[in-house]
C-alpha cells in the first residue's frame, strides 16, 4: 500500500544484497564478537525496490530525498522502515552508520533497534 500511496505504482520487485554471509558485523574489533545475523541467514539487506511502471526507488540515492524519485522515493523508503520496524527487532538504515549508506539492514536479533 505504501508504493502505491506514495508512488502511484506497486513494487515488481525488491532489490536486495542476500541473506546469507558467514561474518562477523562489519566494524567489530573483537574476535571473539558473535557473529552477524548475515552469518546465521537471520538478515536481509534491502538496497530499493523496482515498481511495476519501471522506475527504481534506492536506499543509497532517494533516502534523504535527493535522488531520481525525490522526496516522495524518501517518503516511502521511511514508510518501509516504519514498517520493518514493526514486524522486526532489528532494522538499521543509513541514519544508523556509514555501513548502511546504501540499504536497509532487517534482523529478527532480540536488539530493540529501529533507526
Amino acid at each position: 500500500p505504501a508504493s502505491r500511496d506514495i508512488l502511484g505504482s506497486e513494487p515488481a520487485r525488491v532489490e536486495n544484497y542476500g541473506t546469507y554471509s558467514c561474518r562477523r558485523i562489519y566494524g567489530s574489533q573483537d574476535e571473539q564478537e558473535r557473529p552477524s545475523e548475515h552469518a546465521k541467514a537471520n538478515a536481509l539487506d534491502v538496497a530499493g525496490v523496482t515498481l511495476k511502471d519501471g522506475r527504481t526507488v534506492s536506499v543509497l540515492n532517494d533516502w534523504r530525498g535527493e535522488g531520481p524519485a525525490g522526496e516522495p522515493g524518501s517518503r516511502f523508503l521511511h514508510a518501509v522502515r516504519d514498517g520493518a520496524c514493526r514486524l522486526f527487532s532489528t532494522v538499521l538504515t543509513p541514519d544508523y552508520n556509514a555501513a548502511h549508506a546504501n540499504h536497509l539492514h532487517i534482523d529478527g536479533a532480540a536488539r530493540g533497534i529501529c533507526r
